[in-house]
């Protein structure tokens, strides 16, 4: 499974997140992780802003990411918001509600389909 990561303002919180992730023992057994820009999407122009991408495995733990993602964003001197990507799937961690959280869950569990759910919270 690919994910993909943003965080806007993405300056130098996007390496803090990846660097956070890989300290997490669960998810760099599970998951590849690497800085990448992404593929600009339809209607947009050239390269757009980086994407933390993930790649994962078997083993991989939906729950466990979520909460590594919630924990990092608390730690943030400034409001961000983190944009999860699956296929066509998006969800956004803009105040890490349990809410939120759960439907990160769900889109990295289930995930599977067309369009796109929850993307403004």
């Amino acid at each position: 499974m690919r994910v993909e990561v943003s965080v806007e303002p993405a300056d130098d919180e996007l390496r803090s997140l990846l660097n956070w992730l890989r300290r997490e023992p669960e998810i760099r057994r599970t998951a590849t992780l690497e800085m990448r820009e992404r593929a600009p999407r339809e209607g947009e122009m050239g390269a757009a802003a980086d994407v933390l991408q993930l790649i994962t495995d078997n083993g991989w733990n939906a729950a466990n990411f979520a909460l590594a993602l919630a924990a990092w964003k608390r730690t943030r001197p400034r409001a961000s918001r983190v944009t999860v990507r699956r296929d066509d799937l998006v969800e956004a961690l803009t105040d890490c509600s349990e809410e939120q959280i759960e439907r990160i869950i769900r889109l990295l569990q289930e995930g599977q389909g067309d369009g796109q759910r929850g993307a403004e919270s």
